[in-house]
């Protein structure tokens, strides 16, 4: 397997170019990316705790999944391989917004992405690849929102700001 490459975007979420995914982070790059909100029938969000051994942001909750597309991938046909790779099983998906952000962290590596937010319903317990995944829960949005303002150390940048989007999306 090669380098992981993302895909290089304009402020229109046109192509512009390929590049190394670490090289992309180091040079706070805009990039095409997407994140996976996936909702069980009570509405509750299904949340991961990243795994300890990730490069960045280990041991942080998140949403369900999120990734980079690959080139010639949809955002949908990406966003159900990655909740397979990460969350051990795939459901239907509908592309809901999408938005740019910016988010550095402390190991000097920024996400600054074109984002993609893709949902779905799932109510069955996953299977989550330990190499990707800590642990997982279902919680409510509005714990969710609540928890942020208490313990928003928990929670990856990413997850805060694209969070906060979809809600307000929503409501």
């Amino acid at each position: 397997m090669g380098t992981d490459q993302v895909i290089l975007v304009n402020e229109k979420d046109e192509q512009i170019g390929l590049m190394e995914k670490i090289e992309a982070h180091e040079k706070a790059l805009l990039h095409r990316a997407f994140s996976v909100f996936v909702f069980n029938k009570k509405g509750e969000l299904m949340l991961q705790q990243r795994a300890l051994t990730k490069y960045h942001t280990p041991g942080q909750w998140t949403n369900t999944c999120c990734s980079h597309q690959r080139e010639g991938e949809s955002n949908i046909e990406a966003g159900k391989r990655r909740l397979m790779e990460e969350m051990g099983f795939t459901t239907d998906l509908k592309d809901t917004i999408s938005f740019i952000y910016k988010a550095p962290f402390e190991n000097g590596l920024t996400e600054h992405e074109y984002d993609h937010i893709l949902v779905g319903q799932y109510d069955e317990d996953p299977h989550p690849n330990p190499e990707e995944v800590n642990a997982w829960k279902w919680v409510s949005l509005e714990d969710v929102k609540e928890d942020m303002k208490v313990n928003p150390g928990v929670y990856t940048e990413w997850f805060k700001i694209i969070f906060d989007k979809y809600y307000n999306h929503i409501s």
